[in-house]
């Protein structure tokens, strides 16, 4: 009967030892923290390794992790400045800085700080446009951080920031967007193809100028040389000429060079005749056709003239048709 009761305040012993093993030791695990309160009064906070807490005097009265948090921020009607309703959903990033601020100086951080996101949130919407919204998110993110930021640090809770993930407007209001926005892409593609027809015809106007200019300059050029050209050809015939006129008078003075003279102008007489009367049917014949003997002797005359300048003598008078002057053959024209 002793050996029973022995037996059963022995296991009674090692129960309450194992209870008490239990309660007094603690693992804290790795970023994480916890507070312990000695006899219902904050004592210390625990970091991550192993502790003992004294029995029935210490225990942990609140576990926090130390980690980020991401907390999601339910959908919410927010009015713009213009008066439109939109769904406005989110994403809080925090952390827990200080455990012993976070377990006594507010109930639930968590579901204070998601309140007032709503609330700043709400506040920051109201003060743009609808337009605006979708343009400033990273504003609105930012003003949303500062406010919650300044209300948790009294918590020991660190807002990291704030991510706006949908802004829902009414269907009727997407419609009207879309309208606008398609009116507005085809105003700038007018524009644009203005503005490309208009850079068109400044860039033909210039080639056209420049072209005009070129070819005016070219015209210059091509006017000058034509004429340099010519005024050189002038001058070559004249040069040309009075050469020849020289080699015709250094001709005249040699013996034998008048009757030559004489001989040449009588075969060009007949020649220029001869060619007139190929070419028209109408032919006006000289007074004088038949006296060969006077247009040779005229030309003698004026082919003398620069050498010796003789006294001018009256033409030999004109002999009837098949008759010859004294002194000659008969007449053969």
């Amino acid at each position: 009967m002793l050996e029973n009761v022995s037996l059963l305040v022995a296991l009674a012993v090692s129960a309450l030892v194992i209870y008490i093993i239990a309660k007094t030791a603690v693992v804290v695990p790795q970023q994480n923290a916890y507070v312990v309160e000695s006899l219902g009064k904050y004592s210390r906070t625990l970091r991550a390794g192993f502790h003992i807490l004294i029995p029935f005097i210490e225990r942990t009265a609140y576990r926090h992790s130390l980690k980020e948090k991401a907390i999601d921020i339910p959908e919410q009607i927010c009015i713009t400045r213009d008066n439109v309703q939109v769904g406005v959903d989110g994403v809080l990033y925090l952390q827990v800085l200080d455990p012993q601020r976070a377990s006594y100086g507010i109930t639930d951080y968590v579901f204070a700080i998601s309140q007032l996101a709503q609330t700043t949130l709400r506040s920051e919407v109201g003060k743009i446009d609808l337009d605006r919204t979708f343009e400033e998110r990273a504003m609105i993110n930012s003003a949303v951080v500062m406010e919650l930021d300044k209300a948790s640090e009294p918590w020991g809770v660190k807002v990291l920031r704030y991510e706006i993930k949908n802004i829902n407007p009414p269907e009727d209001v997407v419609n009207a967007m879309e309208k606008q926005m398609r009116a507005e892409r085809e105003k700038r593609a007018v524009v644009l193809t203005s503005e490309g027809q208009r850079d068109a015809r400044i860039n033909e106007a210039e080639g056209d100028k420049q072209r005009v200019i070129k070819e005016s300059e070219a015209f210059k050029e091509q006017q000058i040389n034509e004429a340099e050209g010519q005024a050189a050809a002038i001058l070559a015939v004249a040069n040309a000429t009075a050469q020849g006129l020289r080699e015709v008078a250094g001709a005249l003075r040699e013996e034998g060079g008048e009757a030559a003279m004489q001989l040449r102008v009588a075969e060009d007489y007949i020649e220029k005749f001869g060619e007139l009367a190929r070419t028209g049917n109408t032919m006006i014949v000289p007074a004088n056709l038949t006296d060969l003997a006077s247009m040779v002797a005229l030309a003698t005359t004026v082919a003398r003239k620069p050498e010796a300048e003789p006294e001018a003598t009256p033409p030999p008078p004109e002999t009837p048709r098949g008759r010859a002057r004294p002194g000659e053959g008969p007449n053969l024209f």
